[in-house]
């Protein structure tokens, strides 16, 4: 017989040593339940396959063995909220209200006290998000509306005085007219933030020497720009690029940079006073 012959007619493994010992001397039980353990640990793991593709859980969209109704996608459990969305303040998330006739209603209010810091937080929000078209002295004549863009609401109109804080924060939730909502990008807590500052804004333009506390100086813009080492053309109206399509000509009665006055297009509307109760009863 050559080797090759008796390399392939080689016998299979004797499993006979796992349970007699070198003499043929039988080994003992413990050490034959044991070796039995481990030829059936070997079996049984080569008898387990489990491929990639069919893999132990369950898809989006697809049916499930595991529970009766056979619905991979287990239904909601009744009365339960998602950490975080319980929005149990309505009036913090919505900015209305349930009025006495059904309707929504809009409030001169805000949910919480406006502080300075509250007040910064604004002016900083306003800033990115709203001077783009209203200015950032609220006149609705921004940098993209001076290039030709419809123009946006003043808040210095007799509309925009008379509406109250919530309309604001309304407004920025779910957009008015041109203009989009801003939910997705302003939080609701600076959107109350933003409402509040605009309300500042409006009284910063009606605003007296009365208005100004004994303690506090007032100084002019032209002050403040020399002692920053700024220009003085800093505190007078700045031109506009020769890219500008719909430039609007300078108020300098306003005195402040860039302050063109408020949208010519826009009709001053006149708003009438509401009757006392006892005039409408009749």
């Amino acid at each position: 017989m050559t080797r090759h012959q008796r390399a392939t007619q080689a016998p299979c493994p004797n499993f006979a040593i796992f349970f007699y010992r070198k003499g043929g001397r039988p080994r003992t039980l413990a050490t034959r339940a044991v070796a039995l353990a481990g030829i059936s640990a070997l079996l049984l793991i080569a008898g387990c396959r489990q491929d990639m593709q069919d893999q132990p859980k369950i898809i989006s969209q697809r049916g499930s063995e595991i529970f009766a109704d056979h619905r991979g996608a287990r239904p909601q459990a009744a009365n339960t909220v998602a950490r975080g969305q319980l929005h149990a303040d309505s009036y913090f998330y919505t900015g209305v209200v349930q009025g006495a006739n059904g309707y929504r209603e809009e409030k001169n209010e805000i949910p919480f006290p406006v502080t300075l810091e509250v007040l910064q937080r604004g002016q900083e929000r306003f800033n990115i998000y709203c001077s783009t078209c209203h200015s950032r002295v609220g006149n609705g004549l921004g940098m993209v509306v001076e290039r030709g863009y419809k123009p946006a609401a003043n808040f210095h109109d007799q509309v925009r005085l008379s509406q109250p804080l919530s309309h604001y924060f309304y407004v920025m939730s779910h957009g008015y007219g041109a203009m989009p909502d801003y939910s997705a990008q302003i939080a609701p807590v600076d959107r109350w933030a933003i409402a509040a500052y605009i309300r500042a804004l409006q009284l910063s333009q009606a605003a007296r020497m009365d208005d100004v506390p004994a303690s506090v100086t007032v100084r002019s813009l032209k002050d403040v720009a020399r002692e920053n080492r700024l220009p003085e053309s800093f505190a007078e109206p700045w031109s506009l690029p020769a890219t500008a399509i719909q430039p609007y000509p300078h108020d300098l009665k306003q005195g402040n940079p860039a302050m063109a006055p408020a949208n010519p297009a826009d009709p001053m509307i006149a708003i009438p006073l509401s009757k006392p109760a006892h005039a409408a009863a009749k």
